[in-house]
C-alpha cells in the first residue's frame, strides 16, 4: 500500500510544473481575449445603432437596398450578412448561411468557454498539489519548504480564478452579440422568403 501511495504522490508532484505552465499560458490567452473582446465591443457598438435603424425600417419590398445601408464592419457576422443578401432567391442556401454562422460563432466561443472551465480546474490542481509537500515540510519542521509550497498554492488559485472570470465574462458578452446577430440574420432570411413568395 505504501508503494501505491508513493506512486500517486510522485505522479501528483510531477504534474505541478505542467499545471503551472498551462496556467501561465491560459492567463496570457485571457489577456488576449480581454483585448480582442474590447475591440470587438467597440466595433459592435458602432455598428449596432446603424444596423438597428436599418432593420427597423426594413420591409420585404425594401430589402434589396439593405446591402447599401449595412455597416461595413459588424464583427464576425459581416460576411454572413453579405452572403445572405447575395443568396436572395435561394431559401436553402440562406438556411445554410445561417447554419454556417452558428458554427462560426460556436467556434469563436470555444476559447472563452475553455478559459471559464479550465482556469478554476487548473487553479484547484495547483492548490492541492503543493499541499502534500507543504504538510511534509510542516511535519519535519521545514518551515521554509512549507511556506514556499503554500505560496505556490495560493498563487495558482488566484491565477486560475482570474482566468476563469475572464472566460466567463467573455463568454457572456460574445453569446449576447452572436444571439443578436443570429436573430437579425433569421429576420432578414424571413423577409427574403416573404419577398420570394409574393412573386
Amino acid at each position: 500500500m505504501t508503494y501505491i501511495s508513493d506512486i500517486l504522490f510522485w505522479i501528483s508532484t510531477g504534474l505541478l510544473v505542467p499545471v503551472i505552465v498551462l496556467l501561465i499560458l491560459l492567463f496570457l490567452r485571457a489577456l488576449l481575449l480581454v483585448g480582442g473582446s474590447f475591440g470587438q465591443y467597440l466595433t459592435y457598438r458602432k455598428a449596432e445603432v446603424q444596423l438597428r435603424d436599418s432593420l427597423n425600417t426594413l420591409t420585404a419590398e425594401s430589402i434589396s437596398t439593405l446591402a447599401e445601408r449595412l455597416p461595413r464592419n459588424m464583427g464576425l457576422a459581416t460576411p454572413y450578412y453579405a452572403d445572405l443578401l447575395a443568396a436572395q432567391n435561394d431559401e436553402i442556401r440562406c438556411e445554410r448561411i445561417i447554419s454556417q454562422f452558428e458554427i462560426a460563432a460556436d467556434a469563436d466561443l470555444a476559447t472563452p468557454r475553455t478559459l471559464a472551465k479550465m482556469g478554476p480546474v487548473l487553479g484547484l490542481m495547483g492548490t492541492l498539489i503543493p499541499m502534500g509537500p507543504a504538510l511534509v515540510g510542516l511535519s519535519t519542521g521545514d518551515i521554509a519548504t512549507m511556506a514556499y509550497n503554500m505560496q505556490v498554492a495560493f498563487a495558482t488559485t488566484v491565477v486560475g480564478l482570474v482566468v476563469g472570470s475572464v472566460g466567463t465574462l467573455g463568454l457572456q458578452f460574445k453569446k449576447r452579440w452572436y444571439t443578436q446577430d443570429l436573430s437579425n440574420l433569421e429576420y432578414i432570411a424571413a423577409l427574403l422568403t416573404a419577398k420570394n413568395s409574393d412573386r
